[in-house]
Formats: structure tokens, sequence, C-alpha cells
């Protein structure tokens, strides 16, 4: 199975592909439906890795200054 950053790319290319105005309709239908099934592999992928979260951050034998920090913007 491909990694989440591999198929969040395919996901967009598909995106791509629909907006095209030279493809068949069945093409664009075709590359719709690979889209919404990727998407929804990818909704569950992030649904686990928030509950991952979630329970790193809520754990009850961590200590304040043992909880782990999230750099989500590259800060300092």
């Amino acid at each position: 199975m491909k990694n989440f950053e591999e198929r969040l790319l395919n996901l967009e290319t598909l995106g791509e592909t629909i907006r095209r105005t030279d493809i068949p309709l069945e093409e664009a239908l075709k590359a719709f439906e690979e889209g919404i099934k990727l998407a929804r592999s990818l909704e569950k992928d992030l649904e686990k890795i928030e509950s991952r979260i979630e329970i790193l951050l809520n754990a009850p034998d961590a200590k304040a200054q043992d909880s782990p920090e999230l750099d989500l913007f590259g800060g300092e």
C-alpha cells in the first residue's frame, strides 16, 4: 500500500484530471470515483492519527513537562 503522501498526491492528480475539459465524460467519472475512494481512505487514516495524538496528549501518566509538543508551523 502506498504511503499517505503518495496517496494524497494521487488524489490531487485525480482532481486536476477531473477539471480538464478535453477528456471524455467516462474518464472524468472514473477519476471521480477513484478520487472518492481515495479521499475516504485518507480520511480514515487521518482519524487514526488524530486518535493516536489524543491518546498521547491525554495520557494519565504524562507530566506537563513530558507532554509532546507539536511544531506544526516550524517555529523557533
